[in-house]
């Protein structure tokens, strides 16, 4: 049995950074040399030319400008530091969580001294802080009550953080999220 296969084909290009050397399609380009300098127009052979007799590859920069512009540098050294500045950006990013602390109506006062320490380490530390405020039973017939230790709550950090969102009642519980300033 005969198995009609499709000719050679070059593998499909890598779209993973900038065009190199003969990967550049443009008829003319705008050449910057190694040292900063700028060469003018010329064709992607002329340019190729150049960046061969010092050993260097020609990047395109900028392909969406007319003519494109293209460097010659050392193409390693170049995707290496991108690769850096890249890692640098990533470290100093910082993911903001939202942490929750569960209270109930009848709170005495040390456990909410407690929870409100904890409430601050949190918003020190850049991280938004849900305070939720739950009923049981009867509790719910009080809301009132519930009310009364969220309204302490935002009093103790008003000079920390703002209230992104005011307290409401979702389902047997309440909720209110806090967000540093």
């Amino acid at each position: 049995m005969f198995i009609a296969r499709p000719s050679f084909a070059p593998p499909p290009p890598k779209n993973d950074g900038p065009r190199v050397n003969h990967e550049i399609h443009a008829r003319e380009i705008r050449v910057i040399d190694y040292d900063g300098a700028m060469l003018g127009v010329m064709t992607v052979r002329d340019a190729m030319r150049r960046a061969e007799e010092v050993g260097l590859d020609l990047v395109e920069i900028s392909p969406t400008a007319v003519p494109p512009v293209c460097k010659v540098l050392d193409y390693g050294k170049f995707k290496y530091e991108s690769q850096k500045k890249a890692a640098a950006a990533r470290k100093k990013q910082r993911v903001i969580e939202v942490k929750e602390i569960k209270m109930r109506p009848g709170i005495d006062t040390h456990d909410f001294d407690v929870k409100m320490r904890q409430i601050k380490s949190f918003l020190t530390e850049g991280d938004k802080v849900k305070v939720t405020m739950r009923f049981r039973g009867r509790e719910m017939v009080h809301q009132e009550l519930g009310m009364e230790v969220l309204d302490r709550v935002k009093a103790d950090v008003n000079d920390l953080a703002k209230v992104e969102q005011t307290p409401r009642l979702e389902g047997r519980q309440m909720s209110m999220v806090i967000a540093p300033k």
